[in-house]
């Protein structure tokens, strides 16, 4: 079946910087398109990022000029690099999947940024 495992999180201080991992397993990861998604506390689950398949990607507000999202085909993984963190950007990361009409979403990793 679907499994996402994200991986990466932890307690980190304003400026720094933190690569998320998800790893993949249960489908074909190389022809699924791949996002993370982030939820604070009290707020709702928003888009960071996407990349496609092929490679493309997509930043939602939250992940434009600080985050980079990419995929490793071969390690069923993909990855989400955050730099410059700022205190806001403290929350549960989350990857997911689009499968046969589902989103998968993996148990997500927990991102603090506090001095």
């Amino acid at each position: 079946q679907v499994q996402l495992e994200e991986s990466g999180g932890g307690l980190v201080q304003p400026g720094g910087s933190l690569r998320l991992s998800c790893a993949a397993s249960g489908f074909i990861f190389s022809v699924y398109a791949m996002s993370w998604y982030r939820q604070a506390p009290g707020k709702q689950r928003e888009l960071v990022a996407r990349i496609s398949s092929g490679g493309s990607t997509v930043y939602g507000d939250s992940g434009k000029g600080r985050f980079t999202i990419s995929r490793d085909n071969a390690k069923n993984t993909v990855y989400l690099q955050m730099n410059s963190l700022k205190t806001e950007d403290t929350a549960v990361y989350y990857c997911k999947v689009p499968y046969y009409g589902k989103d998968y979403w993996g148990q997500g990793t927990q991102v603090t940024v506090s001095s």
